[in-house]
């Protein structure tokens, strides 16, 4: 990544979508928290993409090195499905080097703020892609990625296109044998929805695995609920757990027995009856 610091100023910025805004972190000199229409979007450290202060983040993140030690693994594609201020594309750049990432990101302006602002890799190391995000996984080549990560949010909730059955298997589709696709589900207590949107990744997936602090599993909060789907186990080392356990927010990991459990009898969401098929395979 450039050394260079870009010169970054606290306050509202107008971009597509609405208004972004820029705050300084108070603990990190060259730190920022990057706001979404006055939602929390993305915590970064100019002079350190390993930090992660968003917990959901580091559970996400934790899942991925799992799967793909960055100590062995020679290359790895990964598409997010929500770019934000880039802060685990960032990350993922420095633990896998040679990784081609391509983030889709819906706000064009927005996209420019961040290219600016926070100091991303060039392409092919990262591609920023403005688009929308199921638009733009439909029209993916098959078996081209190793991992997506659906990470789009409108307020506080995914949009219905993005949760649904078709979408995960035309997300599905784009990963080669092994790969991962990890979803961050934003949950009421209630866990209606949560259970929706993954019931939708567990009919799309052989196996399946949750990641969230217990308050969450319990129903007592508000939060973030990580659901993981592969074509291979997502059994949850000791090692995975023991890293999930740190931080300041301890999460648990539910195997694919716990996980679909948890779903119940949830009905899995599907696209509207009469919507267009996907079609994936589209170059």
């Amino acid at each position: 990544m450039d050394s260079r610091t870009p010169q970054l100023s606290p306050g509202l910025y107008p971009i597509d979508t609405g208004m972004a805004e820029l705050q300084r972190d108070g603990d990190a000199s060259d730190g920022w928290l990057l706001k979404i229409n006055g939602v929390q979007s993305s915590h970064i450290v100019l002079s350190d993409p390993l930090r992660l202060d968003f917990e959901y983040m580091r559970w996400i993140i934790a899942l991925v090195e799992e799967r793909f030690p960055p100590e062995s693994t020679d290359r790895l594609r990964a598409l997010h499905q929500g770019g934000g201020g880039c802060s685990m594309p960032r990350y993922l750049a420095v633990r896998y080097p040679h990784a081609r990432q391509v983030v889709v990101e819906l706000d064009g302006q927005l996209a420019e703020y961040v290219r600016s602002w926070f100091d991303l890799p060039k392409a092919p190391l990262l591609r920023l892609r403005v688009g929308e995000a199921r638009a733009v996984t439909e029209s993916l080549t098959p078996r081209t990625r190793d991992l997506i990560i659906r990470d789009v949010f409108s307020g506080s909730r995914t949009p219905h296109p993005l949760t649904t059955v078709e979408f995960t298997r035309a997300s599905a589709l784009l990963l080669d044998s092994g790969g991962l696709f990890v979803a961050n589900i934003g949950s009421a207590p209630d866990q209606i929805t949560a259970r929706e949107e993954a019931a939708a990744i567990a009919e799309v997936f052989p196996y399946i695995g949750v990641v969230a602090d217990p308050a969450m599993l319990k129903g007592r909060r508000y939060g973030n609920i990580i659901v993981a789907g592969s074509d291979s186990p997502l059994e949850g080392s000791a090692a995975l757990r023991r890293r999930l356990l740190g931080g300041g927010l301890p999460a648990q990991f539910w195997d694919d027995a716990q996980a679909r459990s948890w779903i119940g009898k949830a009905a899995p969401r599907h696209d509207p009856p009469g919507s267009p098929a996907p079609d994936p395979a589209t170059p």
